[in-house]
């Protein structure tokens, strides 16, 4: 995990960097794809994955280290062939847990937040999950541990595959010719977060596209059917972790209501979107009918609001940056509670974005809570070790948070206003 966290350092400016530039791009020629909240959601998903994933919260059903003792036929050494196989095995294996997720209600769950923007952007690229709590991708790379493709090639190549796949996200980027047979480009990847009929669960390759057209779930972007984005039971919330695990609620919900112990069971493996029929015809919930006529989330938001969010945004991503340059001296009993600051953080204050009346309280306790934590142990682990004012800086940051929830909760009058980048 340490040298995940050091990856992560380079990682995460790398990809805010790249953000920012095509926030830019599209403001310098009038087609901007971003707005506030969206992005601000975005990033702050894209952080709550870094914080689990680096903390190795998570249950690994199999691991596969395991498979290759166990189903290993041939012993080979890491050859550049080797390599390119393994690349090759990941991305199959990657083809078929997408087409899982995508198929599957149980497994949508863990997948719904990479689709839940109404946008297409490259921040959009970084809703990735924390409800994946249950590791069992290494099944999928059975072929791999056959072949006898070593640990080692495997967790270097794993987290490149997951990051060549960032850059597809953009509509700034037309169709690329050739490239159209041969990898996944953004016009291909525009088509698979579209939510019209056309286009649904098409296109769940990552990086070759090969795998779609084999399979049959390859769909080219249509010029007389622009892709509409987000997903057809609409999120309504900027909250990344509340959108993780909106679905597995309405599961769960449905499985205690419906009265046929059968369906109780089947729910979890049957197609996404599927109830019980009781359930259906009882408890309706939103589905978008029309794709091109339908209201995007959009609550009434200030000025002050959106930079607001944007401060604690990028205050956050530092301390984060911070936590993973010191990863190792904070100690594995120091990160839990770093990461729960992070993780409470950026639930308050999206619930502020969301303008939900609990989002005080969140805010105003972790604030106390920090600097509480400031007080008794004098420092911000560690922090003051690099720089002597670093835990006052903290310390501001945590008093900044109380006040400003208060003022956007009892002051500010709710207003709409002009998005900052449109």
């Amino acid at each position: 995990m340490e040298s995940y966290a050091a990856a992560l350092l380079y990682a995460i400016p790398f990809f805010v960097g790249l953000v920012l530039v095509e926030v830019l791009y599209g403001r310098l020629v009038k087609n901007q794809m971003h707005n506030v909240m969206d992005t601000v959601s975005s990033l702050s998903s894209g952080l709550t994955n870094v914080v689990k994933d680096s903390l190795g919260l998570g249950i690994i059903l199999i691991s596969y280290p395991f498979l290759l003792e166990h189903l290993a036929l041939v012993e080979i050494k890491a050859t550049w062939l080797v390599w390119v196989v393994a690349f090759i095995a990941l991305d199959f294996a990657g083809y078929w847990n997408h087409r899982l997720n995508h198929h599957i209600n149980f497994f949508w769950n863990q997948h719904v937040i990479h689709h839940s923007s109404e946008e297409f952007n490259l921040a959009c690229a970084l809703r990735q999950p924390i409800s994946n709590l249950l590791g069992y991708y290494a099944l999928l790379l059975i072929p791999a541990a056959l072949l006898g493709v070593p640990n080692t090639v495997i967790a270097v190549l794993a987290p490149i595959h997951l990051f060549a796949q960032f850059w597809y996200h953009t509509r700034h980027i037309g169709k690329m010719g050739w490239l159209e047979y041969v990898i996944v480009t953004p016009s291909q990847h525009r088509v698979h977060h579209a939510i019209n009929k056309e286009y649904i669960d098409k296109n769940l390759g990552q990086i070759f596209c090969v795998w779609d057209r084999m399979f049959g779930t390859f769909q080219e972007e249509l010029d007389d059917v622009p892709p509409q984005y987000g997903v057809l039971k609409p999120a309504h919330t900027w909250n990344p972790i509340i959108i993780n695990f909106q679905h597995l609620w309405r599961l769960m919900q449905d499985a205690w209501r419906t009265k046929s112990y059968w369906d109780k069971l089947r729910i979890w493996f049957m197609p996404t979107g599927w109830r019980p029929a009781d359930v259906k015809e009882k408890y309706p919930v939103e589905i978008i009918q029309d794709v091109y006529h339908f209201e995007k989330y959009q609550p009434s938001t200030s000025w002050g609001l959106k930079a607001y969010s944007i401060f604690q945004l990028v205050f956050t991503t530092f301390l984060m940056l911070f936590m993973f340059y010191n990863y190792a001296e904070i100690g594995f009993d120091g990160l839990l509670y770093f990461g729960a600051f992070v993780m409470v953080g950026i639930f308050g204050y999206t619930a502020l974005m969301d303008r939900k009346g609990y989002a005080i309280w969140i805010e105003v306790a972790r604030g106390v809570a920090g600097l509480i934590l400031i007080y008794w142990t004098n420092d911000w682990f560690g922090l003051d070790a690099f720089w002597s004012y670093g835990s006052y800086l903290v310390a501001l940051y945590f008093l900044a948070t109380i006040m400003f929830a208060i003022y956007f909760t009892y002051f500010e009058k709710s207003f709409v206003s002009p998005d900052l980048v449109s």
